[in-house]
């Protein structure tokens, strides 16, 4: 499949910007998931499942992907604890990745300008919701960075 230019250019901008997320995955330990800041409530495990949920949903909702989304870390509105399974957690934000960059590819350069309402911020093109998957996802991505430096090993 050949991409538009402005389609091939934004996916580009989405992969590189989402390494600030999956480079905190490369050497992450089981023990490192239940890992958190102190006084503050979400574990390494609830941000990773947490980033697969909202490009799940970024996906389907905004992107137009026929896939089914069970986005855990929004039902529950704050960290379970369950979150501990490393394999599996990798698995789905491998999937999430995979299902959100081939939805990106299918857009085409025109697709970039329509506007897509969502109760969670409003209206949006679909170029400015890329750049809100964009800055969740290196927001969190920093958020693991910092946990993974800071937090205590022994928790």
């Amino acid at each position: 499949m050949e991409l538009k230019p402005k389609t091939q250019t934004l996916l580009s901008l989405w992969k590189e910007a989402r390494t600030r997320f999956s480079n905190q995955l490369i050497r992450l330990q089981s023990q490192d998931l239940i890992r958190k800041l102190p006084l503050t409530k979400n574990s390494v495990g609830f941000l990773i499942r947490h980033v697969g949920d909202v490009e799940l949903l970024f996906a389907k909702n905004v992107f137009g992907s026929k896939i089914s989304v069970s986005a855990k870390t929004l039902i529950a509105q704050h960290d379970t604890g369950e979150w501990t399974d490393l394999p599996s957690l990798l698995e789905y934000v491998s999937h999430s990745a995979e299902a959100l960059e081939i939805a990106i590819g299918l857009q085409s350069d025109q697709d970039w300008d329509t506007e897509i309402v969502t109760q969670e911020f409003g209206v949006k093109t679909k170029a400015e919701s890329l750049g809100r998957i964009i800055s969740h996802t290196a927001h969190h991505g920093g958020q693991l960075a910092i946990i993974l430096k800071y937090a205590d090993t022994d928790k």
